[in-house]
C-alpha cells in the first residue's frame, strides 16, 4: 500500500493558534484513542471475525457483502474525540448529531467505546468477544443499519436522508437553556435545500431561554462520485458565506493528525468560550444584541488515514474513499494484504489489552454516565417528556342548539384552545408552521405569547419576540417540520400548522420520522415521545381566492402508506368536533396524527358532548339526518370532512322533500381508518361492525375530502362493493368554494343525482327531479360566470332537520 500523503489543504484563521492547549501526554492518548475509533470503523465495515487480528488476516474473516461508508467516518471519530475532551472539561451537556448519518461506523464505535453501547446492549461486551458481536452486526442481516439509527445509542437523526441534521439540531436546543447541540454537517448534505436554508436558524435562537448549536461543517471535499462545491469556493467566499448568513466561521484544515489535534483543541476551546460569553451577556447582562454564535469549518481528506492508492488509484482524498475503499472478496484475493496492513497501521496492540479490552488511560478520555454523547438523556426524548398541562377544551365548544342552526369557523375555535395550552405550558409546547398561523386563524394564541425572532424588528411589525411559543416567521415547510421534530425527539411537544397543499413540500420529511417511530417502537430502550400533530387547513375545498396551485389533498394518500401502528388521520365535521379530536392528539405517544380542519364558515351539526362520543367512536351514524330508523336503508349516504358533510346533509335535505319515501342512512366518519379492516389498522372496524353502518348490499355515495380512490382502497376488502366515492379529481381554479364543489362532483345536486341513478325506485319522480337538478347546475354556471357569485339559494341555504 502507497503511504504517500495528500499536500495538507492551506491553513488560514487555524495559523494563529499555538501549540499549548495539549499537553504531549494528553494529545498520545487522544491520537490513540482516535485511532482506536477508526480501527473499531474499518473492522465494522469489513470482519465478522479475527477482531483483534490475533491471527493472519483471511478472506473468511471478512464478510461476504462488505457495505458501509469510509470518507466521512474518520473525521467524524475526530470530531467526536474533541467534543468529549470539552465536555469533560467544561462539564458540558452536549449531545451529537451526525449530519452524514451514513458514517455509522464512527458514532457506533465511539459509543461502544464510551462505554454506552454495552449499556444498552449487554451482550456486545467490552472485550474481544464483544468487538466480535460488534463487528458481525454492522450492516449485516439481522444487525444494524450502516447509517446513525434509531438502534443508535445518543441519535435523534436518522442518516438515511441528508438534509435535516441542524434543523433538527436547532429544534433540540429550543427551550433546553443548558444544551449544547453539536451538529456535524457534511459538505455533501450541505448542498440540500433544508441545509441550506437551515443556517438561517441562527435568527430564532434565544440566547436566554434556548441552549445552543454548535454547527461543524465536514468540509472533505467529495460526495458519491462529484466533489462538493463549499470544498470547491476560494476560502474568502467560504467565510463570507458564513457571515452572511451570521455565523462566526473558525477554521481546522490540514491532514498532519499531531497539528490537527492541537488546532482542533484550540478551536473547540474558543467556541466553547463564545457560546458561553453569548449567553452570560444575555442572561446576566440583558444585552439582547442578536448573537453570531461561533461554528466550525474542519477541513480535512476524505477517508482520512485510510488507504492512500490502490490498484493503481488515489483513493484517501478523492471520491474513491467515500464507500467501501477497498473491494476484498474471492475475486481480489490480493486486496486481503491491504485491508491487512491498513487496519494494522492503527496498531490496536497499543490500544487494546489482550482480552480486548481500551486500555484505561484511554477510556479515561471519554465524560461518565449522562455526560457521555450517547447517553445523552436529551437523545432519548421520552426520559424527559412530562404530561402537557391541558385545559379544558368543553370551555371553548360552539353552543349548537340544533343541526346546522348556526355557523362557525372550526380553526378560529381550535385557536383558542391553543391558546390555553400555551399559557400552562411555556417551556415545553411550541407551535410551527411557515407564516400561517394567521392565516388558518389560529390567532389567538398571539394573546398570551409572541413569535420566537431574534432578528431586526420594525415599528409595524406583530407578535416579535427574543421568545415565543409560535415559531412560524420563516417561509419554509422544512425548517418547521425539522425543529418540531428535534423538539419532540428531546421530550417536548408541539403542532405543526399548514396550508394543506404544502404539506406535500415535507412528504419526505414524514415519512422519514414516521420511520424512525416505527424502528424506535421495537426498542425497548428507546422510551415513547410526544406524538407528531399536524392541523392541516386552508384545505383543498377553500381555495376561493387562490385557485389550483392550491388544492392538493394528497398528503393523505402519502400517509397511509406508513405502518397502522404509527399513523393516524382524521377529518372532523365541525369546530366541536376538532376541540375532541386534538385534545386527543396532544395527549397521545408515539403517533403521527394528521388533522385535517376548514377556517370558513359553515354550519356547526353537533353539541360538545354528541361530539365527544362521535369522535371517540370514530364513525357513526347521524340519526337525526337519517330517516331509516325503523328499517332498512334504502341508501347509505356517507361523508368524511367538514366540506362533504356540509353537501351529504344538503343532498339528503333534498332527497327527503322530494323523494320522502326513500330510506336514508347518514354516516359521519371522522377517524379516516375506522374504514380499513380491524385486521390491517387497530383503529379498523371488524367486519360485522362496518356491515352493521354500511349494509352488505345496499348503494353508498360516499363524500370525500380527498381523492377518491383513496376510500376505495381502504375498504376493497369489505363485503359491499356498492361503493360510489366522489372527492377531489383535479378540476380547480380561482372560483367560489361552491362552485369547486361542481367542478368536482362533490356538490350536492351531483350526490343526488348519483343517488338516483342507482335506485331504479325513484321512478318518474326521481327523474323528474334528477332533471330539475341538472337544469340547476347549467343555471348556476351562467350565473357564476355572469355574476361571480353563487346561486342565492345556494349561499342562504340552511339545514332545516332537527333532532
Amino acid at each position: 500500500m502507497n503511504t504517500t500523503t495528500l499536500a495538507p489543504e492551506p491553513l488560514h484563521e487555524s495559523d494563529s493558534y499555538g501549540t499549548n492547549t495539549l499537553a504531549p501526554e494528553l494529545l498520545r492518548k487522544m491520537d490513540a484513542y482516535w485511532r482506536a475509533a477508526n480501527y473499531l470503523s474499518v473492522g465494522q465495515i469489513y470482519l465478522y471475525d479475527n477482531p483483534l487480528l490475533k491471527e493472519p488476516l483471511k478472506l473468511s474473516h471478512v464478510k461476504p457483502l462488505v457495505v458501509g461508508h469510509w470518507g466521512t467516518t474518520p473525521g467524524q471519530n475526530f470530531i467526536y474525540l474533541h467534543l468529549n475532551r470539552v465536555i469533560k472539561k467544561y462539564d458540558l451537556d452536549m449531545f451529537y448529531v451526525a449530519g452524514p448519518g451514513h458514517g455509522g461506523p464512527a458514532i457506533v464505535g465511539n459509543v461502544y467505546l464510551e462505554g454506552t453501547w454495552s449499556d444498552i446492549y449487554p451482550d456486545v461486551t467490552q472485550d474481544e468477544s464483544g468487538l466480535k458481536k460488534l463487528f458481525t452486526q454492522f450492516s449485516f442481516p439481522g444487525g444494524i443499519s450502516s447509517h446513525v439509527a434509531p438502534t443508535t445509542p445518543g441519535s435523534i437523526h436518522e442518516g438515511g436522508e441528508l438534509g435535516y441534521s441542524l434543523s433538527h439540531a436547532f429544534g433540540a436546543a429550543f427551550d433546553n437553556p443548558g444544551l449544547i447541540v453539536a451538529c456535524v454537517v457534511g459538505d455533501g448534505e450541505a448542498e440540500t435545500g433544508p441545509l441550506a436554508t437551515a443556517w438561517q436558524s441562527n435568527k430564532f435562537l434565544d440566547p436566554i431561554t434556548d441552549g445552543a448549536v454548535l454547527p461543524i461543517l465536514h468540509l472533505n471535499g467529495y460526495k458519491i462520485s462529484n466533489p462538493t462545491l463549499l470544498s470547491r469556493i476560494e476560502h474568502e467566499e467560504l467565510e463570507q458565506f458564513f457571515r452572511g448568513c451570521g455565523w462566526t466561521p473558525h477554521f481546522v484544515e490540514g491532514d498532519d493528525p499531531d497539528k490537527m489535534h492541537e488546532l482542533m483543541a484550540a478551536t473547540l476551546e474558543e467556541a466553547i468560550e463564545d457560546i458561553r460569553e453569548i449567553q452570560g451577556n444575555a442572561r446576566e447582562k440583558s444585552d439582547t444584541t442578536r448573537p453570531r454564535w461561533p461554528m466550525i469549518v474542519l477541513r480535512s481528506p476524505k477517508g482520512w488515514t485510510g488507504p492512500k492508492v490502490v490498484d493503481g488509484l488515489q483513493i484517501e482524498g478523492t471520491f474513491r474513499a467515500h464507500q467501501v475503499p477497498i473491494l476484498v472478496d474471492s475475486e481480489h484475493p490480493e486486496h486481503v494484504a491491504l485491508l491487512e496492513s491498513w487496519m494494522k497501521s492503527y496498531r490496536a496492540e497499543e490500544l487494546f489489552d489482550e482480552n480486548g479490552r481500551l486500555m484505561p488511560e484511554l477510556a479515561d478520555l471519554a465524560p461518565k454516565g449522562d455526560r457521555r454523547m450517547g447517553a445523552n438523556p436529551h437523545a432519548n426524548g421520552g426520559i424527559l417528556l412530562r404530561d402537557l398541562r391541558m385545559p379544558d377544551f368543553r370551555k371553548h365548544a360552539v353552543t349548537v342548539p340544533s343541526p346546522g342552526a348556526v355557523n362557525g369557523q372550526d380553526t378560529m375555535v381550535l385557536g383558542k384552545f391553543l391558546r390555553d395550552i400555551a399559557s400552562l405550558n411555556q417551556d415545553n409546547f411550541r407551535v410551527f408552521g411557515p407564516d400561517e398561523t394567521v392565516s388558518n386563524l389560529l390567532s389567538a394564541v398571539f394573546e398570551v405569547t409572541n413569535r420566537q425572532w431574534d432578528a431586526r424588528k420594525v415599528a409595524n411589525d406583530e407578535f416579535l419576540a427574543p421568545a415565543g411559543r409560535v415559531v412560524d416567521s420563516m417561509l419554509s415547510e422544512h425548517q418547521c417540520e425539522g425543529w418540531l421534530e428535534g423538539y419532540l425527539l428531546t421530550g417536548r411537544h408541539g403542532v405543526f400548522n399548514s396550508y394543506e397543499a404544502f404539506i406535500r413540500i415535507v412528504d419526505s420529511m414524514f415519512s422519514q420520522h414516521a420511520k424512525w417511530l416505527k424502528v424506535t417502537a421495537e426498542l425497548p430502550w428507546r422510551r415513547k415521545i410526544a406524538s407528531l400533530n399536524y392541523l392541516l387547513a386552508s384545505h383543498v375545498w377553500q381555495q376561493d381566492h387562490n385557485g389550483f396551485t392550491h388544492q392538493d389533498p394528497g398528503f393523505l394518500d402519502h400517509v397511509i402508506n406508513k405502518k397502522a401502528s404509527i399513523v393516524r388521520v382524521y377529518l372532523p365535521a365541525d369546530a366541536n368536533c376538532l376541540l375532541s379530536v386534538f385534545d386527543h392528539c396532544l395527549r397521545s405517544r408515539h403517533y403521527v396524527n394528521v388533522v385535517v380542519a376548514g377556517k370558513h364558515a359553515l354550519p356547526q351539526w353537533l353539541t360538545i358532548d354528541e361530539a365527544i362520543v362521535h369522535c371517540t367512536e370514530g364513525i357513526g351514524i347521524w340519526q337525526w339526518a337519517s330517516n331509516d330508523q325503523e328499517s332498512e336503508p334504502d341508501l347509505v349516504m356517507a361523508c368524511c370532512g367538514d366540506t362533504p358533510t356540509l353537501e351529504v346533509l344538503a343532498a339528503v335535505s333534498i332527497l327527503r322533500e322530494h323523494l320522502p319515501e326513500l330510506k336514508i342512512r347518514v354516516v359521519n366518519v371522522v377517524d379516516l381508518m375506522k374504514l380499513q379492516s380491524a385486521s390491517e389498522h387497530p383503529h379498523g372496524l371488524s367486519e360485522s361492525d362496518y356491515d352493521s353502518l354500511f349494509t352488505k348490499d345496499k348503494h353508498i355515495i360516499f363524500a370525500f375530502h380527498g381523492y377518491p380512490w383513496l376510500v376505495h382502497r381502504l375498504t376493497y376488502r369489505r363485503t359491499n362493493c356498492n361503493l360510489h366515492v366522489r372527492g377531489y379529481k383535479e378540476e380547480g381554479t380561482i372560483t367560489t368554494a361552491f362552485d369547486m364543489r361542481v367542478q368536482n362532483d362533490l356538490d350536492r345536486f351531483h350526490l343526488v343525482i348519483d343517488a338516483i341513478d342507482r335506485l331504479p325506485q325513484t321512478g318518474s319522480k326521481g327523474a323528474y327531479l334528477k332533471q330539475q337538478l341538472q337544469d340547476k347546475l347549467i343555471e348556476h354556471k351562467q350565473y357564476i360566470d355572469k355574476h361571480g357569485e353563487d346561486l342565492p339559494e345556494i349561499r342562504n341555504w340552511k339545514w332545516s332537520n332537527s333532532r
